[in-house]
């Protein structure tokens, strides 16, 4: 598997015609896992129970309270609002070559969000130049931060100014 310490991870840069082909191939499964995840982890949040969510079952155990945490910049977002983008809001993308093919990692702005405060999706891609296959989706970026006081934040959703870096999950 590539890691971060395996593989070198090229500059950011504005997406060419292949990583916009790659975000083509994976968009309406990043959008589908997108929405699925916001659910996952919000869906006993009474404020969210009820809204265009489409929760059709509500899990059995209650979400932790820092879960809500991740999606909690977007809150105000019905469905179609928070997956709402396309390829003309891919921003940035890095790319990082391995034997097995070319991972992308790619920022994508939510054109329903203020561009002055959290924004943006962070996800990674897997695609083999040249393949008989369509590009994969590996994982949207989830954040999970401990600052020097120990106290933790959470998010899923990121600023302009954030930088995008390597990420498993």
């Amino acid at each position: 598997m590539a890691t971060a310490e395996t593989v070198d991870l090229g500059p950011v840069h504005e997406p060419k015609e292949e990583s916009i082909k790659v975000f083509k191939d994976i968009e309406h499964e990043l959008k589908k896992e997108l929405l699925h995840t916001r659910r996952e982890y919000q869906s006993k949040n009474p404020a969210f129970v009820g809204r265009n969510l489409q929760v059709h079952q509500l899990m059995p155990n209650p979400v932790p309270e820092h879960e809500r945490e991740y999606f909690q910049a977007v809150e105000e977002l019905d469905d179609d609002q928070l997956a709402g983008f396309s390829s003309k809001d891919l921003v940035a993308v890095r790319v990082a070559v391995s034997a097995y093919g070319v991972h992308l990692f790619g920022k994508i702005r939510i054109p329903a969000m203020s561009d002055s405060g959290p924004a943006y999706i962070h996800f990674r891609a897997f695609d083999v130049p040249g393949g008989d296959e369509p590009a994969k989706l590996h994982s949207i970026h989830t954040e999970e931060k401990e600052h020097s006081d120990g106290d933790k934040t959470y998010r899923a959703i990121f600023t302009k100014n954030d930088p995008l870096e390597w990420f498993d999950t």
